[in-house]
């Protein structure tokens, strides 16, 4: 399979995907699901900057993601799919006939309403029960911020 890597990540597309995980899996495409990002070219040109010439940046919304899904799967080359939040990332899962088989959890940050899991995941209580319906649909979840560090799995931060 040539995704190599579902991450959450609410930052997006920034150093420690790029760099962290991107060269370390020697990326060539980033996929970044996300409807809103999807519909601003502001927003994807700032994007693309963060990523080197080399690496292939491929915008899209969930129902597209669900279209395209095979196509980047059967890539020869190795990519990344990449998500913003917990419900993106359960969409694309569910549509995905089984195909996703492990999500990472990579960054879900502070804010009102989070109850902190891990020092760099944050989650609210419907987005503890998102992660938990994408096991419900098969694919394994855990968290893990670089590629080094250590694979925590849903069970330990999850509830």
């Amino acid at each position: 399979m040539s995704v190599d890597l579902y991450r959450i990540d609410d930052r997006l597309i920034h150093g420690q995907v790029v760099v962290g995980w991107g060269q370390a899996l020697g990326v060539a495409f980033i996929v970044l699901v996300d409807d809103d990002v999807r519909a601003s070219e502001w927003e994807q040109e700032l994007y693309r900057m963060g990523v080197p010439p080399e690496v292939e940046v491929v915008f899209a919304g969930v129902d597209e993601a669900h279209h395209e899904l095979a196509g980047w799967i059967a890539d020869p080359r190795r990519g990344i799919i990449l998500t913003g939040d917990v419900e993106t990332m359960r969409r694309l899962v569910a549509g995905s006939a089984g195909a996703i088989r492990h999500v990472n959890v990579g960054g879900v940050h502070y804010r009102e309403g989070r109850k902190e899991r891990l020092r760099y995941v944050y989650l609210t209580e419907d987005e503890a029960a998102g992660l938990a319906a994408i096991t419900g649909l098969g694919a394994e979840v855990s968290a893990q911020d670089v590629p080094t560090g250590t694979k925590v799995p849903l069970a330990e931060f999850g509830s």
